[in-house]
């Protein structure tokens, strides 16, 4: 078996250097990303009507329902591997192809069903077709995994990037020319199929077929909690979307899914990057509880500086947005944009909880507290949906995360051993700080009136005025914002020595 190799340079580079630029590399994918995605969104959605969003929605739930019930947490499990996995990767990479291949059938057999369950006909050949980028998924170089398991995320911003820029070129060509489904569809596709070329070009590992059935079950050992909690993200992140458009129609599924998206901002994004160092680095601080702590608050404390006042702007901001970007036939996703910005808020809390809890190898807690949050959100989500529409959904998705998200962060504190009034603290000042600034917009709106000039005047005026008074904050309750830049002291020069000097 031919073996990995580094270069010398590799192992010269300190690991806080690599958690630095990891994360300058993952947020710089993550806004490049959304750039483009959000200017794909904007165009698109002049064009298309909500029900053509729908569609795609229909197909897109249809399939991640199957991938999502024969998740293998194998990826997880790599990564959080402390010794070589060179011997695990072709095993893997078997069965995650042979994986692809039953599902590929799979959705292409249940097609017809699926339309006849949201009743839209129109959505059997989407769904058929859209079962291609299962293919190219499960063909794509398994190497691409040290990517993030050597914090190597340059590589993985031209990998990622490269599928996000084929998505925006094609589906924005498409719809000029189609002006249907079928260019996001297109886009989507060709997104998928870039990123599985591009995944040979960037890594040199060259996987080949060989099942080693010992190697698989011992990564499906931690691989079967993945799994476990895999099914309930996918039940309590879906399950509003599946009575929405069950109960009300693929046009009205299309409005929601563009609310969730927008207003679940401040867990999608930052989250996203965050938990992307934090897993890879956490695990190497997981048998050091004292440093794994100040790392996660100091993790936290940026989040919340982060989430809240762009969750604050997206409240308060919605139907100025909606109606300048998306145009007034979207403008009833306004109230459930509103009311999902609050769950998108506690999930982007919540959220800081799951590296720790995968990192310290112990799944299983995430998995617990998604059954508590699946829980609530059965009882909630048909009488709310049925009495209130869209809103009721987002209201018994809010209340379902606030639930399960005091939960993690309970759990999380015991993991960590940390003070809740230090956890507290963390969150408060920016959550005050966010009403302050949501109380100056609503005044500005007032007097200045609305419009695209008043529109970005408001907006920076706010968020200067978040800043000033968290700069206030800190030099009267002592919140070291200072401290921000020694994130990457937390996670390297101290991992360093912890690698040399383990309890």
């Amino acid at each position: 078996m031919r073996e990995i190799t580094k270069k010398p340079s590799d192992f010269e580079i300190p690991l806080s250097q690599k958690v630095v630029k990891g994360g300058f590399w993952m947020f710089g994918l993550r806004i490049t990303n959304q750039a483009f995605s959000l200017l794909r969104l904007l165009i698109l959605a002049r064009i298309l009507a909500p029900n053509d969003f729908g569609l795609l929605g229909i197909a897109l739930l249809t399939m991640a329902t199957l991938e999502t019930f024969s998740q293998t947490g194998f990826h997880q499990a790599l990564i959080q591997k402390k010794d070589n996995i060179e011997s695990y990767l072709n095993s893997a990479w078997t069965v995650l192809i042979l994986r692809g291949l039953i599902l590929f059938i799979i959705l292409y057999l249940v097609a017809p069903y699926a339309a006849i369950f949201f009743d839209a006909p129109e959505a059997i050949l989407i769904i058929r077709v859209i079962g291609l980028s299962i293919l190219f998924q499960a063909f794509t170089n398994i190497g691409v995994i040290y990517f993030q398991k050597e914090l190597e995320f340059k590589k993985q911003f031209i990998y990622q990037f490269s599928g996000t820029l084929a998505d925006f070129i094609i589906a924005v060509s498409a719809v000029l020319i189609l002006q249907n489904v079928w260019a996001l569809v297109f886009g989507l596709l060709a997104g998928s199929f870039v990123r599985f070329v591009v995944s040979y070009f960037i890594h040199s590992y060259r996987p080949h077929f060989s099942l080693d059935l010992g190697k698989a079950k011992e990564l499906f050992v931690f691989g079967k909690w993945v799994f476990g909690s895999s099914v309930l993200v996918f039940l309590v992140t879906n399950a509003d979307g599946i009575f929405v458009g069950k109960l009300l129609g693929a046009a009205a599924l299309g409005l929601y899914q563009m609310a969730y998206r927008i207003s679940n901002m401040p867990a999608t994004e930052i989250t996203h990057v965050i938990s992307q160092v934090t897993f890879p680095a956490y695990s190497k601080l997981q048998d050091n509880i004292p440093k794994l702590r100040e790392a996660y608050l100091k993790v936290l404390q940026v989040t919340a500086f982060l989430s809240f006042p762009i969750a604050g702007l997206i409240f308060v901001l919605a139907p100025d947005f909606t109606m300048m970007c998306l145009g007034e036939k979207w403008m009833p996703i306004v109230p459930a944009m509103q009311v999902l910005v609050f769950a998108g808020l506690a999930r982007a809390i919540a959220a800081t909880t799951g590296p720790v809890f995968y990192a310290t190898g112990k799944p299983k807690i995430d998995t617990a507290l998604q059954i508590l949050r699946l829980f609530v959100l059965v009882v909630l989500l048909y009488p709310l949906t049925i009495k209130w529409g869209m809103v009721g959904a987002s209201f018994a998705v809010f209340l379902s995360i606030f639930v399960s998200t005091i939960g993690f962060c309970s759990v999380c504190i015991k993991v960590t051993k940390c003070s809740i009034m230090d956890f507290t603290k963390m969150i408060v000042f920016p959550l005050i700080n966010s009403i302050i600034m949501i109380l100056a917009i609503i005044k500005l709106k007032t007097i200045i009136g609305t419009g695209i000039p008043e529109f970005i005047t408001i907006t920076c005026i706010g968020i200067l005025m978040y800043i000033i008074t968290s700069y206030l904050f800190d030099k009267l309750f002592d919140y070291k914002m200072q401290n921000f830049k020694e994130i990457s002291l937390l996670f390297g020069g101290k991992i360093s020595k912890i690698s040399q000097h383990k309890p």
